[in-house]
């Protein structure tokens, strides 16, 4: 059988995570991992530059002269079947609003009509990789979130991604549930721990990382900022995992790697609503979602 690769692509705000994947055994390649960071408000020319840069590199390192397909995991707003960006006031991608990657990356790199070209978000990758990784968890009932710039879910039944019905939010989706007197990702991301931060102390950070080295040496703002935002969490997840019946909860994403700072907060929560469910932090969240992307070129012809 012709060995046939495609490019997994893990879009962020600040960066990407990309690899080939091996489509007849549909695994990564783990030697091919590469991650390129950028600011996504860059002019829309500057950015493809980047996304050419990292696909063309990965062939070259892996020797790979025909790719059958390309599969990116991208947060929404984003029509996944057309291609179309429709993030806006995000912070991230800014210019790309209405434009379509499918014909950006044709463009770039005269691909015929057919080439296959997939997307799906990246809390569902995300959500799909993690289940599919150990077939364990195939029959349960997953539901998947993603921590970092934004909020982002996915709900998993035997191996499927559910986002209809009256067990799921609309769409699966849980960033722009209501939350307070805004939406949930406005408490549950990266800008919502950092005004935690800075409506207890009175201190403005831009980095994560910063108030997460000020929690590990014992500032006590800071160990509240990352306890409330676990509350936070737990108040927007907790009435998800009951209407879906959970039996799993992953978290991933950037944030995740802080899981020692708000789980303990977050499980109390949990705790006192009733529930009992086994929380996962995943340990290599990007390649879950370049492999839970990469799935759907199994349903087109590469």
């Amino acid at each position: 059988m012709e060995k046939r690769f495609a490019i997994g692509m893990d879009v962020g705000g600040s960066h990407i995570t990309a690899a080939i994947i091996d489509i007849n055994e549909m695994k990564i390649i783990e030697e091919s991992v590469s991650k390129v960071s950028f600011n996504s408000n860059l002019s829309v020319s500057m950015v493809m530059d980047y996304w050419e840069n990292i696909i063309r590199s990965l062939c070259e390192k892996l020797k790979v002269e025909k790719l059958s397909g390309i599969a990116m995991a991208i947060p929404g707003p984003f029509d996944y079947e057309k291609g179309t960006f429709w993030i806006k006031d995000q912070n991230k991608y800014d210019n790309f609003y209405g434009l379509n990657i499918k014909d950006l990356l044709r463009e770039r790199f005269n691909f015929e009509q057919n080439f296959p070209i997939v997307s799906d978000n990246d809390a569902t990758s995300f959500g799909k990789g993690e289940v599919y990784k150990d077939p364990k968890n195939l029959t349960k009932r997953v539901m998947a979130i993603t921590l970092g710039t934004g909020l982002g879910g996915c709900f998993v039944e035997n191996g499927k991604v559910i986002n209809k019905g009256n067990n799921v939010p609309e769409n699966g989706e849980i960033w722009n549930l209501p939350y307070k007197n805004g939406i949930a990702e406005d408490a549950v991301s990266l800008r919502g721990l950092l005004a935690n931060y800075k409506n207890l102390s009175g201190n403005q950070l831009n980095e994560g990382i910063d108030l997460y080295n000020l929690a590990y040496e014992g500032d006590e703002k800071a160990i509240e900022a990352f306890s409330k935002f676990g509350e936070d969490l737990a108040e927007v997840v907790i009435p998800c995992l009951k209407n879906f019946n959970a039996d799993m909860l992953v978290i991933g994403g950037k944030l995740a790697n802080a899981g020692d700072l708000f789980l303990n907060a977050f499980e109390e929560k949990a705790k006192n609503a009733g529930i009992k469910i086994e929380v996962a932090i995943s340990t290599d969240n990007e390649t879950s979602a370049l492999l839970g992307v990469a799935t759907l070129l199994n349903a087109v012809n590469v």
